[in-house]
């Protein structure tokens, strides 16, 4: 494990990428993003979790170094200027891609993107915005395109862990998912679990009167969707991955 300082035209950017000497480099990886709350520790232990299937994997820190937030009030104004110019965190994690893509230990055709909350978001914008990656997978994201986008050719496999129970991302925001992959040409599938909220993958998450609960359920069911997705998008004859 070893944070990696990089840049994003005047930001600069801290992750952490995660290796392991079991898995012969240059091997697949997938990028980790992190919700509202910016880099925490809980991305680094998401994708801490992706070694043992054969992935190399990088926490990716989008806010810049040492930036981060506590409270939902701090969460929000980190997510405003993300949120209101959509276009710059998709060219921030476009610039991501290829940087990891040039790393020795990186197979820079094999590269998957998944988030959560925030996150999951953005890596669906990845796929909307058509970065070089084979497949994003979002847990409980918010759904909706930018503002006055039109749906284009996606050819990035899509996947999205659903609570039913999201305040967040209501069921005709996860219909209207459906219905733009589904124009896009996308190759996709969503996953919804029933009495589940947002943040349902967050051990943390406690304030069910806001829509926010963590669901041991519905966190495995959808860990275990997440192996077979990912064996999807970059699997080959690699003796690791088809152990999986």
């Amino acid at each position: 494990m070893r944070e990696v300082v990089h840049h994003h035209g005047s930001t600069t950017l801290e992750g952490v990428l995660l290796i392991s000497e079991e898995i012969r480099a240059p091997a697949p990886t997938v990028l980790v993003c992190h919700g509202a709350e910016g880099r925490t520790d809980t991305p680094v232990e998401m994708a801490e979790r992706l070694l043992p299937w054969g992935y190399q994997a990088f926490a990716m820190d989008l806010y810049g170094k040492g930036v981060g937030g506590s409270t939902p009030a701090e969460f929000e104004a980190l997510m405003r200027p993300f949120l209101a110019n959509r276009a710059m965190p998709a060219d921030r994690l476009s610039a991501i891609v290829s940087t990891v893509a040039g790393w020795p230990e990186v197979d820079g055709d094999r590269i998957a993107a998944m988030g959560f909350c925030f996150g999951g978001l953005c890596v669906l914008d990845m796929a909307r915005t058509g970065a070089a990656v084979r497949g994003v997978a979002s847990f409980h994201g918010v759904l909706t395109p930018p503002s006055g986008w039109s749906p284009r050719p996606i050819e990035t496999k899509v996947a999205a862990y659903h609570g039913w129970d999201d305040p967040w991302a209501p069921p005709e925001d996860v219909v209207g998912l459906a219905a733009e992959m589904t124009e896009s040409g996308a190759d996709w599938q969503l996953q919804a679990f029933g009495d589940t909220m947002h943040a349902f993958m967050a051990p943390q998450a406690n304030s069910p009167e806001n829509g926010i609960q963590y669901d041991e359920r519905s966190a495995e069911r959808s860990w275990s969707g997440l192996k077979r997705f990912l064996t999807e998008c970059l699997a080959d004859d690699s003796p690791v991955l088809q152990q999986q």
